[in-house]
């Protein structure tokens, strides 16, 4: 490879372009970067990749409990709306009862007050009518005097 590459920077320096000059020193900087690669890599390298992957892993863990969160809080929150939706329907069906309840209780104050009523009107015209009869057989004895004084003032003389 080293003279495949020598060969080749040859014919670039040929051609009039870039003259490479290699010598041992090209070695030395490969051997170099070679041990500081070697020396880097515990050191450095790996540390560093087990701290991504450490990182990945909590952030892949962090995202599913996230997911099982939210799964866990749809479920929560359909049982929420459920047991809302029944005790809406529980209290719907109560209201309802107490309606008719208070319906029945109103219809049946109703049918007593009116027969109550209809009783004390009852009761005030049978003593009205008793009153008038007392003060017509009052009257009765008295019709005489009252028709002459009627026709008296009506006439405007004495009648006999």
């Amino acid at each position: 490879m080293v003279a495949t590459f020598l060969l080749r920077s040859s014919e670039v320096s040929a051609g009039g372009g870039v003259n490479l000059d290699f010598d041992g020193t090209v070695l030395v900087q490969v051997a170099f970067i070679l041990i500081l690669w070697a020396v880097l890599k515990p050191l450095l390298f790996d540390p560093l990749l087990k701290l991504y992957e450490e990182r990945e892993k909590r952030i892949e863990g962090t995202k599913r409990r996230a997911r099982r969160i939210d799964l866990e809080s749809a479920e929560a929150k359909a049982d929420y709306d459920d047991q809302m939706n029944k005790a809406r329907a529980e209290g719907a069906a109560i209201r309802e009862k107490l309606r008719a309840a208070g319906l029945r209780k109103e219809s049946e104050l109703l049918t007593k007050v009116r027969g109550e009523v209809q009783h004390t009107v009852d009761e005030a015209r049978t003593e009205t009518q008793r009153e008038a009869e007392k003060t017509r057989a009052a009257l009765v004895p008295h019709t005489q005097e009252i028709a002459r004084d009627l026709a008296a003032r009506v006439l405007g003389r004495e009648v006999s």
